[in-house]
Parts: structure tokens; sequence; C-alpha cells
């Protein structure tokens, strides 16, 4: 009779282990004519993915628990998802002409990790937490982005003495600007490039007129050069904090040659600032 209820109960549980239902999610299949959604357990504050033939789209603006995934034909690659609260999601990503699985419900137990671990007060005292600077990531791989893809804006152009300075796009982002520019040196000598400045000019009115300068510090740089060779063209990226100006204030960009005088001043209207894509 013991041995009975035994191989009862081992027949039990492996009955109940083999219903429950899977919640690790290893490999998220997607292609290019369906959206492939994932829902989670709280709002998406950032979602990356490691190959540009992966696009996933979230609410950038006001945080939503779900975001879509596409794919076009290429290698597989990774997808990394933060949460609100912290949460770290990670999941490998291929392309399939055919997917069965449309909708994902994540369920937080899934979660690979927090992006503030948490610790012992006597680890922290000897040992320092050292966390992936998540926002320079999401930075890099949005600029990459920024100037592969066919730009949007008129134009906004400036020619010196064979180097011509263009803002192809400025992009509204989350709480910041991304001005998406090109240097191109048709002369015959190289560019020595001493800074890259972006101001908000102001004119003072009245019976001494004057004029005053705000510098716009940048969150971050793309691709900003020290030299662009003769007959080659540098595409980059200045990121600065989001901000709007009226109409009797203009942005200056500034790019200033190192031991040269072939300085270029492009002047940016404020419908161009206040109306970015």
């Amino acid at each position: 009779m013991k041995k009975h209820l035994i191989l009862f109960s081992f027949i039990l549980v492996s009955t109940f282990v083999k219903a429950q239902p899977k919640t690790v999610i290893d490999t998220i299949y997607a292609n290019d004519h369906k959206n492939v959604a994932l829902f989670f357990p709280n709002p998406i504050r950032q979602g990356i993915t490691g190959s540009e033939n992966f696009v996933f789209t979230y609410n950038r603006d006001k945080e939503q628990y779900f975001g879509l995934l596409q794919a076009t034909p290429g290698k597989e690659s990774n997808l990394l998802i933060i949460n609100n609260n912290g949460s770290i999601f990670s999941y490998i990503v291929r392309y399939k002409e055919q997917i069965e699985t449309l909708n994902y419900f994540i369920p937080d137990s899934t979660s690979i990790g927090n992006e503030k671990p948490f610790t012992r007060a006597a680890d922290n005292q000897n040992k320092p937490i050292e966390l992936f600077d998540f926002k320079t990531n999401y930075y890099e791989r949005f600029c990459s982005y920024l100037v592969k893809r066919r730009q949007l804006i008129g134009k906004l152009k400036k020619r010196h003495d064979g180097i011509i300075l263009k803002i192809e796009n400025i992009v509204f982002d989350k709480e910041e600007l991304y001005f998406v520019m090109t240097v191109e040196n048709k002369s015959t000598l190289d560019y020595d490039v001493n800074f890259l400045n972006l101001t908000i000019q102001t004119l003072k009115k009245g019976k001494k007129k004057s004029l005053q300068s705000l510098y716009l510090k940048p969150v971050f740089e793309y691709n900003v050069p020290l030299k662009i060779k003769e007959n080659q063209t540098a595409k980059l990226v200045y990121v600065v904090p989001k901000f709007s100006i009226s109409d009797e204030r203009k942005v200056i960009l500034e790019f200033n040659e190192k031991n040269g005088e072939r300085n270029i001043k492009l002047n940016i209207s404020d419908k161009t600032i206040n109306n970015p894509n």
C-alpha cells in the first residue's frame, strides 16, 4: 500500500509540473509584415535592439506597458528592455518568415535583474557597484539610426572657403533635441576642428542694442571629428536638452577651425527649433 502511495504521489507531481505554462522566453521571432506585441508587468522606459534589422517601437512620450517588434531578414540579434521600476529583460530575436506567436505576456519573474540592484549594507562599504550606462548606450544607438536614415528637414546650409556646414535634421526624442549635420571639406587643405558650439542669441532692444549669448552644453556628441581631410565628409550628431525660443531669439551653430580662419556660423530660426521632427 505504501509503495502505491509513493507511486501515485510521483505521478501527481510529474503531471502538475508538466501542466505548468512556460514563463521563460529565450527567443522571440518577428518579421516585416506582422507586429509582435510584448506586454510587460510595468511600463517600458527603454528598449534597445542590437541590430538595425530589428525595430522595437514603444511610446517614448507616455510610458505604456507594451511595445511592438518587427524585423527584416538578417542575422539574429538581441533585445534589451528596461521597465520604469528598473527591471531588466533580455531576449534573443530572430527573423522568421512565418511566425505563430504574435503576443507575449511577460511575467515579472523572467526579469534578469534590476538596473539598480539591492546589496547588503556591509557589501556596499567595500564593493563598488558597476552599472551599465544605459543612457549613453541609448544615445549611441539612436544617433547611429539618425545618421543612416533619410533626413526630413529643409535647407540649412552655409559655405565658407570650401567648407560646407549643413543641418540635415533636428529631431526631438524624450528630453533632448538631436542636431544631425554634415561637414564637407571641398578644399585642398585638411580641416582641423577646434570646437563646435550651439548658442542662443537674444537681441536686446532699446537705445543701446546688444547681443546676449547663452551656450547650450551638449549631453552627448556623436562622431564629432578632430580632422576632416580634403574631399571628405563627416556626419555627426549634437545632442542638447530640449528647449524652445521666441521670435526675438535665434540659435547659432558655430564650427571653428583650429589654427585657421575657415570658421562658419549658421543661423537657425525659432520656427525651425520649435518644430523639430
